[in-house]
């Protein structure tokens, strides 16, 4: 797999085995032995190429069938909590880091879901990528902060002065702000995705 792929990618740039050879440092029969199964490349060089050719080394090895470029991932932060503090700023509870396939990685955050009240689709402990923002559209899934300060994750609605934040798990009630309350919410970000972590 990795010789078709390493030939395919040369080709698409329109390049000779010489060019490839040139940019490598390494001699034309390295390159055709790479191209014909014949011998390896050491795992450097894979890394060098799959950077050269903007696609994963997965997938230049055989083991992803998407391309997508390697600086695509990020690594994005986790957070465990996120609590409204002074002037409606938040303050985050910072876990680490983990990989997402955006561009930008300070404009979201990884928030690990506590809670069953988004089962059976979104689990305790999952990881929810949110990208940052200050609204939502009514079914979006977002990360809202309201009431005494903590946030939680719930389908955004609003209608006629109310905003609805919806739950998923039928055991639990959805939740309604109007009014004087509506001034102590505020949207954290939209989630984007979410995945098992543990």
């Amino acid at each position: 797999m990795f010789s078709t792929r390493l030939k395919a990618l040369r080709k698409q740039r329109a390049l000779t085995q010489i060019d490839l050879a040139k940019h490598f440092n390494v001699s034309q029969q390295a390159i055709a032995k790479w191209e014909s199964s014949q011998s390896f490349p050491e795992s450097r060089t894979v890394a060098g190429l799959a950077e050269f050719f903007d696609v994963s080394a997965d997938y230049l090895l055989g083991i992803a069938d998407s391309v997508y470029p390697a600086s695509a991932f990020s690594s994005v932060k986790i957070i465990g909590t996120v609590k409204a503090g002074y002037d409606a700023l938040a303050y985050e509870e910072d876990l680490g880091t983990s990989a997402a396939e955006v561009e930008d990685a300070d404009a979201h955050r990884y928030l690990i879901v506590k809670g069953d009240s988004m089962e059976p689709y979104i689990r305790h402990g999952d990881l929810a990528l949110v990208k940052l923002q200050e609204d939502l559209k009514n079914g979006d899934l977002g990360v809202v902060i309201y009431g005494d300060g903590d946030a939680t994750l719930k389908e955004y609605s609003y209608k006629n002065g109310v905003v609805s934040l919806v739950p998923f798990n039928d055991e639990y009630e959805t939740i309604t702000i109007s009014g004087d309350d509506l001034e102590r919410f505020r949207v954290f970000g939209k989630v984007i995705e979410t995945r098992s972590k543990w």
